[in-house]
């Protein structure tokens, strides 16, 4: 069976990512799938202040509050599924995770920002592009509307 780790952060374009590897699933192919979310860790203010394990489990918690659409879909589309929630930096923990799962392949959602939206792609999906083994496929959300920065403007 194909394992295929999805990142989601529960912005419309991590959801895009679901409903393309759920596309997949619904054409025939036999896939589990590993739904990641990375949660920044706390500052070292926040630790010396407030309890680490109090922090911690409000960072698990706010993860599987920006999942739950994700896990939604997944249940809808009757696709089987596991939950990763992890903390650290974006990009490295999210292929740390696809390989701990043993992944077969990344799926995660575009989300450039700025008027050059439309050719450029996230910093934590680029991230995962360059330094994955695994292959990576990124989803672009359908019919973006095109953003036109202020020097573009004629008027």
């Amino acid at each position: 069976m194909h394992k295929i780790m999805i990142a989601v952060d529960g912005s419309d374009a991590s959801l895009e990512a679901v409903r393309h590897g759920i596309k997949l699933y619904e054409q025939g192919l036999k896939a589990h799938f590993v739904i990641a979310h990375v949660q920044k860790e706390a500052s070292l203010l926040e630790l010396a202040t407030t309890d680490s394990d109090l922090i911690a489990n409000a960072s698990i918690d706010a993860g599987m509050d920006l999942i739950a659409s994700a896990q939604d879909l997944l249940k809808a589309a009757g696709a089987s599924y596991e939950v990763e929630i992890s903390l650290g930096e974006a990009g490295n923990t999210l292929i740390d995770i696809a390989d701990s799962n043993e992944c077969d392949q990344i799926i995660v959602g575009a989300t450039g920002q700025g008027g050059l939206s439309s050719i450029l792609i996230g910093s934590v999906s680029r991230e995962v592009a360059r330094h994955s083994r695994l292959p990576v496929t990124i989803v672009k959300l359908p019919d973006a509307p095109e953003t036109m920065d202020s020097a573009d403007d004629d008027s």
